[in-house]
């Protein structure tokens, strides 16, 4: 079984069209690997993407001038994006485990 949760940022980041073009529900995290709060949050988003097995997780490693960022508006890290099928649900920025939850809650209740 394979695990919905990217542990390494992406070395290339997709385009915003590519990303708007994907089915289904999608999670995509901006922050970078030396960032405090994206390394605190992550023991947590990785249990709670373990329960949403149907949500694929892209793990973006942003940066000033970054165009995918700067197209989802992302000013800090973490910024956690929640998108069915290429629709922007919710933005989540530096968030707990309990926001992050009833985020992926609300999105697998979007997929009807």
């Amino acid at each position: 079984m394979q695990m919905p949760f990217t542990a390494e940022y992406a070395n290339t980041e997709p385009t915003r069209a590519g990303i708007d073009a994907m089915e289904g529900p999608l999670l995509v995290e901006f922050g970078a690997p030396w960032c405090p709060h994206c390394i605190a949050i992550q023991p947590a988003l990785e249990e709670l993407l373990a329960e949403h097995p149907e949500v694929q997780h892209i793990k973006i490693h942003d940066g000033k001038g970054q165009p995918l960022g700067r197209s989802f508006r992302v000013k800090l890290w973490p910024t956690l994006v929640f998108l069915q099928n290429g629709k922007v649900l919710e933005y989540l920025v530096r968030p707990r485990a309990d926001a992050i939850e009833g985020a992926l809650q609300r999105q697998s209740g979007a997929e009807a």
